[in-house]
């Protein structure tokens, strides 16, 4: 039989409608998935099982009332533990956090919730989201359901690791420089950067400028009708844009007839990716060509965002570590002590430089866009780094084995999303980047739609 934590929300929705099964048969069983993995992958930072049969049963009682409040109502989700959710600390996976519950819902979990979706806790991030490797000192180390022995990446770890071991469908992730997408990447699923604005965010973290909250999810679909939710105006942000219309962003479909797609290898340096990475992006050109898109290579000629990016993430990072008691620095990872003493003062010069280099870097990507409806890109150099990896040079890291292919986006503040296409020979996920203009995430969407359904990918870990 199919365990009822790993279907779709399309498949639960429908089954609620049907009386096939309950919003509590389905809460119960993803409970029961995660006791059984959760000692392996460590993905989940506190388990709210009271509260999910409490919700289940609500909205179970809709469903038999036939007034379901909207197409996630009694869907499972998780929310990282880098957002707040009422009734719980915020950690971010740091020692150093206050330990008491928050009273208030981040926008994007009270998004999902008007939605009727269920949450069944907060997932692990490597500490204040600073790195990829997919461990932290509150919660220690969250493992690839892939291969345990294997990081999910990060920072949104814990959520790309509960997705892929079905953990439920939905899960909030976080992404300042890649940390939705890469450990999407990494664990073989969909993962959503939305446009900066499209879903707000409270409190704000140290990326405010660059870092925006998306889904992570195991298909396509279930990632716009999660989008649809959390992607409601909300005062707190200064930063959020207006409701989208009404049904936004709307049925994925999976046309790309006609759309202009330029295969992209360099964004402003030459980025490293494998052989491996580049094979999926020549599998998704190929599969969106015979879909009838127009495939292209081309260059944006944008600036080296290297130097622009690590000085935006390591100034930030030191800003936090600064503010921070002297006796509770020694809680720290040691690796994010190290960074913040590195990281030199940023003078008002460098500061404005930094803005000219991210308005260009946007400008860049605008003008690209005039030409080509999308780009498509590796999201990672390669497969995922073992969890016990030594982390010697973090700043070398962040764009040669991290992030080289997703910074580049946070700066230009525009839609990109990671889809898995399929596995490699060493049985670890391979997947690509799609990006859109500003703005334009249902456009995103389509074109990830379009590689899924051609090249059906697995996207559950067969633990």
């Amino acid at each position: 039989m199919t365990d009822l934590a790993t279907l779709s929300t399309a498949a639960l929705v429908q089954g609620y409608a049907r009386g096939v099964f309950s919003p509590r048969e389905v809460v119960r069983a993803c409970l029961d998935r995660i006791a059984r993995l959760e000692p392996q992958l460590n993905a989940m930072a506190v388990i709210d099982a009271e509260g999910a049969e409490r919700a289940a049963a609500a909205s179970e009682h809709r469903w038999f009332a036939g007034r379901p409040l909207g197409v996630l109502d009694g869907v499972p989700a998780t929310v990282k533990d880098l957002i707040d959710l009422a009734g719980f600390p915020t950690r971010r996976g740091s020692r150093v956090t206050d330990p008491a519950p928050v009273a208030h819902d981040a926008p994007s979990v009270l998004g999902l919730k008007a939605a009727g979706a269920v949450i069944l806790g907060k997932t692990t991030t490597t500490e204040f989201g600073w790195k990829s490797p997919g461990d932290c000192p509150l919660h220690g180390i969250t493992r690839n359901p892939w291969n345990t022995a294997m990081t999910p990446g990060g920072s949104s770890s814990g959520a790309g690791a509960a997705c892929a071991g079905g953990y439920g469908p939905l899960h909030i992730g976080t992404d300042a420089g890649g940390s939705i997408r890469i450990p999407a990447a990494w664990c073989g699923i969909v993962g959503v950067k939305p446009s900066f604005g499209r879903v707000p965010q409270w409190p704000l973290g140290a990326f405010a400028s660059v870092a925006v909250a998306g889904p992570m999810t195991r298909r396509v679909a279930d990632a716009a009708l999660m989008l649809g939710a959390m992607a409601r105006f909300d005062w707190r942000d200064p930063f959020a844009l207006p409701d989208p219309e009404p049904g936004w962003p709307g049925p994925v479909m999976a046309d790309v007839a006609g759309l202009r797609i330029a295969i992209v290898r360099r964004l402003g340096f030459a980025a490293p990716a494998d052989e491996a990475a580049w094979a999926a992006v020549d599998r998704a050109a190929t599969a969106l060509d015979e879909r009838g898109a127009i495939i292209e290579e081309a260059d944006p000629n944008l600036p080296d965002t290297r130097a622009v990016f690590v000085q935006v993430w390591s100034n930030a990072l030191a800003r936090l570590v600064g503010s921070l008691p002297d006796g509770k620095r020694d809680l720290l990872d040691p690796g994010l002590s190290a960074l913040a003493q590195r990281a030199p003062p940023m003078t008002a010069g460098e500061f404005l430089a930094i803005q000219a280099a991210t308005i260009e870097t946007a400008h860049g990507m605008a003008a690209f866009h005039r030409q080509f409806d999308a780009v498509l890109c590796p999201t990672v150099p390669g497969p995922p780094p073992a969890v016990d990896a030594p982390l010697l040079a973090p700043e070398q890291d962040l764009w040669q084995r991290w992030a080289p292919w997703t910074f580049a986006f946070n700066l230009s503040r525009q839609p990109a999303v990671t889809v898995p296409t399929g596995l490699g020979v060493d049985g670890l996920p391979r997947a690509v980047q799609v990006a859109a203009p500003l703005y334009g995430d249902a456009l995103a969407l389509r074109v990830a739609a379009a590689i899924e359904v051609a090249l059906e990918p697995p996207t559950l870990a067969l633990l």
